[in-house]
């Protein structure tokens, strides 16, 4: 069997369309659209809201993705690596995490259909997975189960809230069930990350960089952060039960700063661009025509 398999050819049936991150994000559904010139977050899902049961299905939709996403991740790492690389103690956990992520799954289609969603109606983007296709273990446990899972955390705890306030118990139950897992998740991939670096200093730092970069990546333009009307707010007692530091918490949050902000400038000039900036481009006469 092929060794770190690519994105692009995980298995998917017909209900599946996969668009990148941008294409996602600008669904109306979400209320994110990335490419309005006139960008604003959409806020903390409320019961008020009138737009927040369709922002709830398409995280719905998103999570289940996540969690078919995360099942492939960690069975990757069971057969990727060796003995030297991955030691069985390690394969034992990501077997456990599989077990738990195939859970998962049910449990979504479930929800979503409870939710009055299906499975293919919100489409798939593909890098929540790619943060596993790294070919060194450390890697793969900052990127999926720190940076991933850790991203779980905070949805989980999000949609949990949201059951809660808005009198669903199905909803507040089970997304309570699957963040007692992600806690355990998280918390394996803290542990062996330090085991795995305990005498190379240099190669902790890499990983640790490497798990800025997916933080950054899945603060979704400042969606994420420590913000109370943030649409997904940092869960910082759970994350601290799953051995992060509060500075590293605090750093988590500021890289979702940096990232709106980053998101408002690139729309800002976008918007800005003189009209007919982009003329003469391509062709010598400006037509595309012979």
């Amino acid at each position: 069997m092929r060794q770190i398999w690519p994105a692009d050819r995980l298995a998917r049936d017909g209900r599946f369309v996969e668009v990148d991150q941008r294409a996602r994000f600008n669904d109306p559904r979400i209320g994110q659209q990335v490419n309005s010139g006139n960008y604003q977050a959409p806020g903390r899902m409320s019961p008020e809201d009138p737009t927040s049961p369709d922002r709830a299905r398409a995280l719905m939709h998103g999570i289940f993705m996540g969690e078919v996403q995360a099942l492939e991740g960690a069975g990757r790492t069971c057969w990727d690596f060796d003995e030297a690389e991955a030691p069985y103690a390690l394969k034992l956990d990501m077997a456990r995490q599989c077990w738990d992520e195939a859970r998962h799954v049910e449990i979504s289609v479930k929800l979503s259909d409870w939710m009055g969603t299906e499975i293919g109606e919100f489409a798939e983007s593909r890098f929540l997975y790619q943060a596993a296709c790294s070919p060194d273990p450390v890697l793969r446990l900052t990127g999926v189960n720190r940076g991933l899972e850790g991203l779980a955390i905070d949805v989980f705890n999000t949609m949990r809230d949201f059951g809660e306030r808005s009198g669903d118990p199905v909803l507040a139950f089970c997304e309570d069930w699957m963040l007692a897992d992600e806690v355990t998740h998280v918390k394996m991939g803290s542990d062996w990350l330090r085991q795995l670096t305990a005498n190379d200093p240099e190669r902790r730092e890499r990983a640790l960089e490497f798990q800025r970069t997916i933080d950054k990546l899945f603060s979704f333009n400042g969606g994420r952060s420590n913000s109370e009307d943030s649409p997904i707010i940092l869960s910082r007692r759970f994350r601290q039960l799953a051995g992060f530091s509060d500075d590293e918490i605090e750093e988590i949050g500021r890289l979702g700063d940096e990232a709106r902000a980053e998101m408002i400038k690139r729309l800002r000039g976008t918007a800005e661009e003189p009209a007919g900036a982009g003329a003469g481009k391509g062709s010598g006469n400006g037509s595309g025509t012979g």
